[in-house]
């Protein structure tokens, strides 16, 4: 039985959604109200060590997501909870959905990823490690009064999809030879320049927005997001698929 957690969140149903078909899967969720259907569902909570102990019960291979949690303090805890209950549930194996970058470092963003990394790795269950990138989902670029606009200094961004990241890790939950792995799960690299060309518009730097996104547009103006990895491709089967792919499609449709 392979275990989901955060199944009913983007990346969760994904993941869900693609093991389905061939393999036996529970979603583990906070709100069964959300889960995902088809599927038997087990409430677990983040903040409830004794749901995961439970809900990890008899899996033979469990995907621990990530939680939304911002506060890095209280996201470590809950991962280290999830890790623990994993361990003393007997699972299998572990796939956790860490983050680039956060095999090296614990700054900012990776503290909490670099911390569970080490806790996965400390819990003597088996393990894979997939460094998803940002999602590309949230990056596509929008032409606006016949022009595109960005504020990356035409720099390189290593995004990948959602739907390319669920299928890797369903592809690592079901096959061999991934234990012991550490992914860097890099996308294609593309730029806003690149995209603009293929759609036939100019391109303008305009200043950048506050907040989250100015904070993740100085990151690429930087090239801290132009880290390269054939691991996707390789975990796949295939080639990712690419921003400019993406951007004609939706401008065919």
């Amino acid at each position: 039985m392979i275990v989901v957690t955060a199944a009913s969140g983007a990346l969760g149903r994904l993941v869900v959604e693609r093991l389905r078909p061939s393999a036996a899967v529970t979603a583990v969720v906070r709100d069964p109200a959300r889960a995902p259907e088809g599927v038997p569902v087990r409430y677990g909570d983040y903040d409830d060590p004794a749901s995961l102990r439970a809900a990890f019960d008899g899996a033979t291979r469990l995907l621990l997501i990530s939680s939304p949690e911002l506060d890095p303090r209280r996201r470590i805890a809950q991962h280290l909870a999830a890790v623990t209950a994993a361990a003393e549930a007997g699972v299998g194996a572990v796939a956790y959905t860490s983050f680039l970058g956060a095999g090296t470092s614990a700054a900012g963003m990776l503290e909490a990823h670099h911390a569970t990394e080490r806790a996965v790795r400390a819990s003597g269950v088996p393990f894979t490690l997939l460094r998803n990138p940002f999602y590309g989902d949230a990056f596509v670029p929008v032409v606006t009064g016949g022009e595109l606009l960005a504020s990356t200094g035409g720099r390189g961004l290593n995004t990948a999809f959602r739907s390319d990241l669920a299928e890797a890790a369903a592809s690592v939950l079901t096959g061999d030879g991934h234990l012991g792995q550490a992914y860097d799960l890099a996308g294609p690299l593309w730029t806003h320049p690149e995209v603009a060309e293929a759609l036939g518009v100019p391109y303008r730097e305009v200043p950048g927005p506050e907040g989250p996104m100015g904070w993740i547009n100085a990151q690429v103006r930087a090239g801290a997001l132009e880290q390269r990895s054939a691991d996707l491709e390789k975990v796949l089967g295939r080639p990712a698929e690419t921003m400019i792919s993406r951007v004609l499609v939706g401008r065919a449709t």
